[in-house]
């Protein structure tokens, strides 16, 4: 059987919408969606909550998930990336308990809308195959190749992106462009050497899972958190509480 560790990385500071993480979503605070995510999963063996925050720390056990350490404020910033993080994570439980996962599971607070197979379905097509990790991806909701670098308003703008097969892609009808996709930070699994070895939370190849746009969320203001609270609401398969 493998070992497979969800992670929840839950800082306390946020600009864009305060206490966001702990911020009460239709009864509960944000960060419970992500744990009892992982808690409907069979093939999960074990929950952490990454955290700077004591608060965030007793109401994550509350919900069921360990807390064995508060993170460093150093790799708590606005800055700091999920590679410092879960290094951190990783190396800790390896240090003191001797324990390395075979896969890893992102799930992220902020990204609330998950349906019941989601992360079952998504760790068994990672196991299935030769990649380094997989993550849910949404089809973008407008196309980067209608988008533009700008340096200065009185200097020439540059297209984002080229298409070698079209020219000027920025001036054709959207059907004829290439279709791409969004990351969103619903679920990552990702193999531990991956993270732990080559220094990367995603490895050279990624594999995708699509979700329908309508389920995609992740939640940074006022509007989003609402708008992921509508999605809860009127979607049965997704996985919330009763009360």
């Amino acid at each position: 059987m493998k070992e497979i560790l969800a992670i929840i990385p839950a800082r306390a500071g946020s600009k864009g919408l305060i206490d966001k993480n702990i911020r009460d979503l239709l009864g509960h605070p944000l960060i419970a969606y992500s744990i009892k995510a992982a808690l409907t999963a069979p093939s999960i063996t074990r929950i952490l909550v990454s955290t700077d925050s004591e608060e965030i720390a007793e109401i994550a056990n509350t919900y069921g998930a360990e807390t064995p350490f508060l993170r460093p404020s150093e790799i708590s910033g606005d800055l700091s990336t999920d590679l410092e993080v879960f290094q951190h994570a990783l190396k800790y439980l390896l240090e003191q308990e001797n324990y390395i996962p075979d896969l890893v599971v992102q799930l992220r607070p902020t990204s609330p809308i998950r349906t019941q197979d989601l992360i079952e379905t998504c760790i068994e097509k990672l196991s299935g195959s030769d990649c380094d990790s997989l993550r849910v991806v949404t089809k973008a909701f407008h196309t980067p190749y209608k988008m533009w670098k700008v340096t200065q308003e009185n200097e020439a703008m540059r297209p984002l992106l080229t298409f070698d097969e079209l020219n000027e892609p920025y001036n054709q009808p959207r059907q004829l462009l290439p279709e791409v996709f969004w990351q969103i930070g619903t679920l990552d699994v990702i193999r531990s050497n991956v993270i732990l070895e080559e220094n990367s939370m995603s490895g050279k190849k990624i594999l995708p899972y699509i979700i329908a746009q309508d389920l995609a969320a992740d939640i940074d203001d006022l509007n989003s958190f609402d708008t992921a609270a509508k999605i809860l609401e009127k979607n049965t398969n997704c996985i919330k509480f009763d009360a």
